[in-house]
This record gives C-alpha cells, structure tokens and sequence, in this order.
C-alpha cells in the first residue's frame, strides 16, 4: 500500500488494509513480495496529481506481473478519464467507499467478496508508534473558491460522536498515546447531524470522559467557525493540546471574498490573540495562499504585516494551483508564477526567525515528548512535543533511546534549525 497526500487517505489506506487482511490477504513489506500494489492517490493540486501517476505507473513498470491499484482521491475525481489513458492499471477505485477495495482486488479471482464492513477499527496503522489519526467528518460545505475538496469528497458528512468515542476506546485499548483528530475542517462538525447542536466542544467534552494518560491533537480548523467552547475544554483537560492549527489563507479582504471567505484580518488577529491569552504557551499553525488571482503588490503587503502581528509559530506556504471545476478557475488577474514563487519565498524567509523565536523561548524547559523511533547507529531518539504536530513540524531530538511509542519528559537544552534538542529527566 502506498499512500500518497494527506492525513485523511491515511486513515482510508487503513481502512482498506483492514478490509483486506478481514478477508485474508496479508500486507507485504515490500512490492517484490507482493501480488497486488495499491496506490492510495491525492488529486488535490497539479504536483499531487503528477506524483499520484508518475507513482502508480513505476510501479507497474517495475513489477509488470503483480496487479497494480489507482484509488483514493485521484481516482475519484478522474476515474473515467484515467481507466482510459491508462489501460496497464490493473484497477481503480474512488474514495467514497474504502471497504470497496475487497472487490477490485478479487476481480477476476473467483470472488472472495467478503461482506463490505462499516467498522472503523483498523488492523494496522501507518503512523509512527503510538500516535494514530481519528478521523470524525468527510468532505467539505465551505466552498472555498479555489478548492477542489468538495469536488474529491463531497459535502460534510460527520460521523456519531459515539461511533468516534468507540474507535477512540480501541486505539487508546491498543496502546496509542496520541489521537490526532482530524477531518477537511474540525471546526464544522456536527453542522450536518439532526438534532445535535454541540458541535466539536461537544464532541471533545465526549472524548474528556475516557481515562487515560494520552494526548488529543486538533488538525485544521478553518477560522471562520472556530468554536470557542473548545478554550474551555482545554483549559481544564490538559490532554488537549493546545495546538491550533488554523489556514488564515490570506489577509487582503479582496483576496479573502474572493477566496469564498467571510472572516477578515482583525478578527482572525484577535482571534490569535484570544487564544494566547486564554491558553499560555498555545502554538499557531497556519498555511498562507500567495499567487491567488488578483491579489495586488498591496495585498500581498497586507499579508506581511498580518504575519508580523500574528507571529505564527509555524507557517506553510503555496501559490495557488489552478483547478479545473473551481470557481477560482475562471478568475481573472492571475498572478504570473514567477511573481508567486518570490512572493512565497519572501513569507518563508520572515518566517524563519519568528520559529526560531518560538523554539528559543523553549530553551530552559521540561517538555513530555512522543518518541517516534531511534537514529540509526546512534544512542539519540526523534520525538515530538506538543507543539509538533506528525511530519509537517520539527522534532525533538533526544539523548537516549527509549522505546518508540513511549512518551518521557525531556530538559531542552538547545535549538538546531526547527528542531529542539535534550535530555530525558527522572
């Protein structure tokens, strides 16, 4: 299995190796020990789609006699016009339906079609030891103009908070010390359930019931429904982290109506502010958008300073992706590449000593760190804190080797780039 773009694939190549090892097959380690290669794709933006075919067909070039798989989002998106470019794919299946993937395996078998399983409990998870991503809602009803999520994924559907707080009891029952919840925006779910108006304060005053020394992470909340009833929660349940992870995007209001936002700069600088003062010590994640079309020398400029105000602890940056079926796609006053690019680059160069800023102020503490695994030929481990969130933030690099997937308190003594390093104490 190989799964390409986000989190959310991540959590359905799960779901497809359990569907598949449910009805016997066995996961490989490797594609020479395989019979069957599968490629979980991302059809998000043009360089995901390009990795997604340029994967799928090395694949069959290298192992022409093992049955190879498009699915996932790609696929979903584009299924008709790939299976007919395509003709050395073996198989392609969609999103909507991971336990679907019984069927296009076994096609032409004999037909071992297990019955098509609702349950969520994985068998195996891709993550490293110890943390595991909670997914609690598919699709999106934002509409952001230049998004092709709704198209890939379709509108909200969340998922029953009891059904989400029975697969949280399994991973925590299996060992998992951080649930990273996850979802195209944690800040709508709940919108589309009848009858339930609690929202994600809801959903996480739920999951404060369950015992246990572990960790729960929030990813992507879009900050025109940031629920402020989850302060609360974490301000009362230390388990919940407080790391925000919120795509301010832009913050030219120009650019933010024509991106299908309603929020505006100062509410999203007081709404960091509010946050910080709440919560002493809560890191900001954010992703800024450069290169959407018609966004001005001033525009940009508007971007800069709202990144000085806001001083986020961690920022990704792209230009925009021109996508077809989206209503930015049509737009006019695009922004030439070139100009993109340097914009993105001059964003990321502020960025670098506002990190650094963060990481150093750090220095001096004690910090709980998830180990994820030990460096090769040396007595150092690589971990996380609670302000990194998996892959896409810097590590702690650790002197000593405890077990991966244990959690240990660490002294940071210093800073290297992104990275913190340190101690284990007691």
């Amino acid at each position: 299995m190989e799964s390409l773009g986000c989190a959310k694939n991540q959590v359905d190549s799960e779901r497809m190796i359990a569907e598949l090892e449910r009805a016997g097959w066995r996961r490989s380690e490797s594609p020479e020990s395989a019979d069957v290669l599968i490629v979980n794709t991302c059809g998000f933006i043009s360089s995901a789609k390009k990795e997604s075919i340029e994967t799928s067909l090395e694949l069959k070039q290298r192992h022409p006699d093992k049955k190879v798989i498009m699915v996932g989002c790609l696929t979903e998106r584009y299924g008709d016009t790939l299976a007919a470019e395509l003709p050395e794919i073996d198989g392609f299946l969609g999103n909507r339906d991971p336990s679907a993937i019984l069927g296009i395996v076994e096609e032409g078998r004999g037909g071992r079609r297990a019955a098509s399983s609702s349950s969520f409990e994985r068998t195996h998870l891709l993550s490293y030891p110890g943390s595991a991503y909670l997914k609690v809602a598919e699709g999106c009803d934002n509409r952001c103009t230049y998004c092709a999520i709704p198209l890939i994924r379709g509108g909200l559907a969340s998922r029953d908070p009891s059904q989400i707080e029975q697969e949280a009891r399994q991973l925590l029952d299996r060992g998992i010390r951080e649930l990273v919840l996850i979802a195209q925006d944690l800040g709508s779910y709940g919108r589309d359930i009848d009858g339930y108006s609690d929202g994600l304060p809801g959903l996480l005053d739920r999951l404060s019931g369950l015992a246990g020394d572990f960790w729960v992470r929030l990813l992507y909340i879009h900050p025109d429904h940031f629920p402020a009833g989850i302060l609360d929660i974490m301000e009362r349940d230390a388990r919940f982290l407080r790391y925000f992870d919120i795509p301010f995007q832009h913050a030219s209001p120009t650019v933010l109506r024509a991106m299908g936002r309603i929020g505006d700069p100062q509410g999203n600088t007081e709404l960091v502010a509010r946050i910080r003062r709440r919560l002493p010590g809560a890191v900001i994640r954010s992703t800024f958008l450069l290169g959407f079309p018609g966004e001005t020398d001033d525009d940009f400029q508007r971007l800069t300073r709202f990144q000085d105000e806001v001083r986020p602890d961690w920022l990704g940056c792209f230009t925009w992706s021109r996508e077809e079926d989206t209503p930015a796609y049509s737009l006019p006053g695009r922004v030439p590449a070139r100009t993109a690019r340097a914009r993105r680059a001059v964003i990321e160069e502020r960025q670098v000593p506002i990190t650094a800023a963060a990481l150093d102020a750090l220095v001096g503490r004690e910090l709980d760190v998830l180990i994820e695994e030990r460096v090769e030929g040396e007595a150092l481990s690589l971990g996380r804190a609670y302000l990194h969130a998996p892959e896409v933030d810097g590590l702690v690099v650790v002197r000593g080797t405890p077990a991966a997937g244990t959690r240990c308190r660490v002294l940071i003594e210093k800073r290297n780039g992104v990275d913190l390093e340190g101690s284990i104490r007691g």
